[in-house]
């Protein structure tokens, strides 16, 4: 997480969305385009305004002088009519430019984020992501779609309005602007304080976001704890910290604006006061002095507008850099740009494990496999077993390619994984896990997430090999019945069988099962054990099981321990060699 001493971003930080910016480089120049119109408009009407003063009210005949308001006025009409289609127009084109580029880098940095490792997730709060992908990416919209477009049309509206001040009154406004420098260094000043503390308000909001993710995914364990106050007095001292952060920045702000509006103004003031001396003297016109004061106040205008708007594109481009920095982080688990065709045997896949050596980023100095040596045939059924932390649970991330070893080499079928596209490679394996997955969807699709393009009857025959369709029709809508945030309608049994239900209809050559009858009670385990034996006919299947009872009758069992392969072979051959393994089944078998 960066700390408020971390680099204070500045508007150049905005660049890094100009690859979002260029595919609608089109819209852009049109809007610029009536953004110029609508400046040159409102630039027009102080020159329309002066006609009306100057001409429409000079002593005359008052026919002649009726007939000159109304060209007059009509003038006035027409300039303030242009001001309004065209600034309309601008507005638009802005609006939807803002509104397409946050989606765009929404949709980028999401996509990115879900092609990291779980390397990425290690350091990386979820909480920290989603703040990125709302506040962050609302803040862009703001600027692109609305900021962006003001300061650009008040830079311009400035501009003008100081060249016709400067044209038209040459002497006095020298004397203003001698006086404007001397508001550009202490702004300078205001501004950097006003960076740093954009930056480190937005990380203190993604620390509360951060907060909130993780208890809210953990509501039952939070209140079967009694610890609502806690985790209330925890996300109420972050939210304090966020305001508190975010209380210094807009004082900051404030005061910059403060200072930007009182300086800007009393140097405009003393050119207006020039001004009136020199119509009072005779040297200029009533209307060229009304001229001078609209412009006045729209170089006066701008210049707060702009003062705004610079504290806006500040806290954009802290957002913009954090966005930024999550699309340049790297997964360092990769397809290879020729990936070698992975081979997939009818009768399973050939697994391979060559002194394999494996330390998770997190606890480098912990090995969690220590030269691990194991080859699995195709269509053999290997058990997992070993203590809590032993390194089964390694052993199918390493095989999934959620990581790569330190040392040694993976096979499937005898092709490296570094050498397989990620996407073949694990099209080829199907995992049960002991914590099942439940998206917020129908029961149907969420098992259908096995297989996308699986049929509606395709579905359900893997439901009932999984013993899951009659619970699944008992549902108040059936198949089509809504499952609740992480499944919160279904009993833990239930999950679990829409997970083996999903891994069956993906049918593939490699079936991984970590405590995939866990949760089940004896009659639901008998069932889903029955149906797991009819899944692993004809494809290699590993099984990480703690208890013995489940795995007696597989074609082998590996007894890990502290990252090392203790032992290996039946059950019968393993509690007779009164290893590990048999002090396991002692222990279990007695209880």
């Amino acid at each position: 997480m960066p700390s408020d001493r971390a680099r204070a971003p500045t508007p150049r930080s905005l660049s890094g969305l100009l690859p979002f910016l260029r595919p609608y480089r089109a819209r852009i120049a049109l809007a610029l385009l009536f953004l110029v119109l609508a400046a040159a408009a409102t630039l027009a009407f102080p020159l329309a305004l002066r006609e009306l003063i100057d001409g429409g009210l000079q002593p005359q005949d008052r026919g002649v002088q009726l007939l000159a308001l109304r060209e007059h006025f009509a003038l006035l009409f027409g300039v303030a009519a242009a001001m309004g289609v065209f600034s309309a127009v601008r507005f638009y084109l802005m609006s939807w430019l803002g509104e397409r580029v946050t989606a765009d880098v929404r949709d980028a940095v999401y996509h990115h984020v879900l092609q990291q490792s779980p390397e990425f997730f290690e350091t990386t709060q979820t909480g920290e992501v989603l703040s990125r992908l709302t506040t962050d990416t609302t803040l862009v919209q703001t600027v692109v779609g609305s900021s962006f477009s003001m300061g650009l049309r008040s830079a311009v509206m400035g501009l003008g309005a100081l060249a016709m001040l400067v044209w038209t009154n040459p002497l006095i406004m020298a004397q203003v602007l001698l006086v404007l420098v001397g508001v550009v260094l202490p702004s300078i000043w205001f501004g950097r304080r006003v960076r740093r503390l954009s930056r480190a308000s937005q990380d203190r909001v993604a620390d509360s976001s951060a907060i909130a993710a993780e208890v809210l995914n953990a509501v039952p364990v939070v209140q079967s704890y009694g610890a609502e106050a806690r985790e209330a007095a925890r996300f109420d001292a972050a939210t304090e910290n966020a305001f508190g952060t975010a209380r210094r920045r807009v004082r900051a702000r404030a005061m910059l604006m403060a200072f930007i509006i009182t300086a800007t103004s009393g140097a405009l003031l003393w050119g207006l006061y020039q001004g009136t001396q020199a119509v009072l003297a005779g040297e200029i016109s009533a209307g060229h002095l009304g001229q001078t004061v609209v412009y006045i106040i729209m170089l006066a205008s701008s210049f707060a507008v702009l003062g705004e708007v610079y504290g806006e594109l500040l806290r954009a481009a802290g957002a913009t850099e954090r966005l930024m920095e999550l699309l340049a982080s790297q997964s360092p688990i990769t397809s290879p740009a020729q990936p070698l065709p992975a081979a997939s045997p009818a009768a399973g896949t050939a697994i391979a494990f060559d002194h394999v050596t494996f330390h998770y980023p997190s606890r480098p100095a912990q090995a969690a496999l220590r030269g691990f040596t194991l080859g699995v045939a195709p269509g053999e059924t290997v058990a997992l077993v070993g203590p809590s932390g032993a390194g089964k649970t390694t052993v199918f991330q390493l095989l999934l390619r959620f990581y790569d070893p330190s040392s040694g080499a993976i096979r499937l079928n005898g092709v490296p994984l570094p050498q397989q596209s990620l996407q073949a490679l694990r099209a080829q394996i199907a995992i049960v896990p002991q914590e099942p997955v439940i998206f917020s969807s129908s029961a149907l699709e969420n098992i259908r997430y096995g297989r996308p393009d699986a049929s509606d009857e395709e579905v359900q025959a893997a439901a009932r090999a999984a013993f899951a369709d009659d619970f699944i029709r008992a549902l108040p809508d059936g198949y089509a019945t809504f499952l609740g945030e992480r499944g919160v309608r279904l009993s833990g049994g239930q999950r679990q069988r829409i997970a083996i239900a999903r891994a069956m209809l993906k049918n593939p050559p490699l079936l991984l099962l970590d405590e995939a009858t866990s949760a089940l009670d004896a009659e639901s385990e008998r069932m889903v054990q029955a149906a797991l034996e009819t899944a692993m006919r004809g494809r290699t299947t590993l099984v990480i099981a703690h208890r013995l009872a489940t795995v007696q009758q597989a074609d082998r069992i590996v007894v890990i321990d502290q990252g090392r392969l203790a032992e290996q072979g039946t059950h019968a051959s393993l509690v007779a060699a009164n290893g590990l393994y048999a002090r396991l089944a002692a222990l279990q078998f007695k209880s």
